[in-house]
């Protein structure tokens, strides 16, 4: 019979200066190697990080900067790392931090670091269900195993060695170990903390995802045009943000919308109702600003930026100065319009800007009066007819559902889902399929955005009465 070879593990702690992972440096760290489950050698020491250990380590760990002042550098036991880690199964208590930190170390040597990793976090959850807590601290007092000398590398060793023993005699077929190590399993990637299920039910489709704390306080609102691999992206993503989100998630909720559009607008309403802790605030700009018109000492209509106060109502259209100027832009370019007259340019006599070159010379008494003006009345038109009673019809949240964004005299007023055979042309077939929502500066520039990447958005004009 041939004998099977034996199976390594190392077995790895390190504490550091605590900053994330970019930047991140150790201070400390001990590593025991195992051959089928028994100790063959054992690696500690101190490491002289080259950085300021702050105040808050030192309360956690004990270790200050005086401690490692005489320690070596980590270039000096990198070989010391790189041996008893050599054909061995990286293991460690949150696999991910550990890994990523000695990696970066080597990084900066110059040396790749690649090994197979085993998450004693992920691995007890599953051998070992239902315990209220996963910290290293809870789950050796929960489970009967001495943690002494804990927030120091060979302490917090010491005890992983003996809990992943246990784990071993409890995987006894190896069964769980194996699909662990699988290149093709998503278990090494995923916060320690979060069980695999919760992303093996996620959605491959468009809508909304909420990452939860312990607690189930939402900390992260994100849309996706496909859940499941938008949420698996953000724990490929080895930024420091990304991996302090890991950390901090227990839980991911979603909500199907079936399109983008919604699922942005959804995005902005979660995220001005709870704030979450890793999203970027919105921001409402200091100034904003409308399109505005009047008629000069000739008689000529002139159009111009001015500043607005943001009112969700359906004459006033807020832009910020650019986005209102590239909007006056616009309107300009499409009906002909004067430069000068739009308050584009602040010559006198004949215009002459720089990319607007459709005027019919109005400003150089080479066009009527009377003519000008009507296209000016056109473009006017054009603006305002955004403050429409409409839909804009998009995908459903399955194939015989249609979703409609309501817009009421240009205002914003929610979203709904119809059966497909539903008519879409009057509001009483709408009204009790509509989700009501806020309309906000955020929501205004979705949709303006919207309707300008879409040449041709399925818009449907609404009658409110019989």
């Amino acid at each position: 019979m041939t004998e099977l070879a034996p199976t390594y593990h190392c077995i790895i702690d390190v504490e550091t200066t605590g900053k994330g992972i970019n930047g991140n440096r150790i201070t400390e760290i001990c590593a025991v190697r195992l051959k089928d489950g028994e100790i063959i050698d054992k690696f500690t020491s101190l490491v002289n990080p080259e950085q300021y250990i702050p105040p808050f380590i030192t309360n956690l760990t004990g270790i200050d900067d005086a401690m490692v002042e005489d320690a070596p550098l980590f270039e000096e036991i990198a070989q010391r790392v790189l041996e008893i880690t050599e054909g061995a199964i990286f293991v460690a208590h949150n696999v991910n931090f550990d890994f990523n930190v000695i990696k970066g170390e080597f990084k900066r040597l110059g040396v790749s670091f690649v090994r197979k990793k085993l998450c004693t976090v992920r691995l007890s959850r599953k051998l070992i269900p239902n315990l209220f807590s996963y910290s290293l601290g809870n789950l050796c007092a929960s489970i009967g195993i001495p943690l002494n000398n804990r927030h120091r590398a060979e302490g917090d060793t010491d005890a992983t060695v003996i809990l992943f023993k246990r784990l071993l005699d409890l995987d006894e077929d190896k069964k769980v170990m194996n699909a662990f190590l699988n290149v093709r399993s998503k278990e090494a990637t995923l916060p320690p903390h979060l069980p695999s299920r919760i992303i093996q039910e996620l959605p491959e489709t468009a809508g909304i995802y909420l990452f939860k704390d312990r607690a189930g306080k939402i900390i992260y609102v994100g849309k996706a045009i496909n859940i499941k691999k938008r949420v698996l992206s953000h724990f490929y993503d080895k930024k420091n943000k990304e991996y302090l989100l890991g950390q901090e998630t227990y839980q991911i909720d979603y909500e199907v919308t079936g399109n983008e559009l919604c699922a942005l607008l959804l995005e902005s309403e979660y995220i001005e109702q709870y704030f979450p802790k890793f999203n970027r605030a919105q921001k409402m700009p200091v100034s904003t600003y409308t399109i505005v018109s009047y008629e000069n000492r000739k008689g000529i209509l002139q159009l111009a930026v001015a500043k607005s106060k943001y009112r969700a109502s359906a004459t006033d259209k807020v832009y910020t100065k650019a986005k209102a100027t590239e909007r006056l832009m616009e309107l300009c370019d499409t009906y002909h319009l004067c430069a000068r007259f739009c308050g584009l340019q602040a010559t006198f006599g004949q215009c002459s800007h720089y990319r607007l070159k459709g005027c019919k010379g109005v400003c150089n008494d080479e066009e009527a009066v009377t003519d000008y003006n009507e296209r000016v009345h056109q473009a006017l038109a054009a603006f305002y007819s955004e403050n429409d009673t409409y839909l804009i019809k998009e995908r459903g949240r399955t194939e015989d559902e249609t979703a409609f964004i309501y817009i009421d005299k240009g205002v914003y007023k929610g979203f709904g889902f119809v059966p497909e055979t539903e008519q879409l042309s009057h509001f009483d077939e709408v009204a009790s399929y509509l989700n009501l929502k806020k309309s906000t500066y955020h929501t205004d520039v979705i949709l303006r955005s919207y309707l300008r990447r879409h040449k041709n958005p399925r818009i449907i004009p609404l009658a409110i009465s019989a």
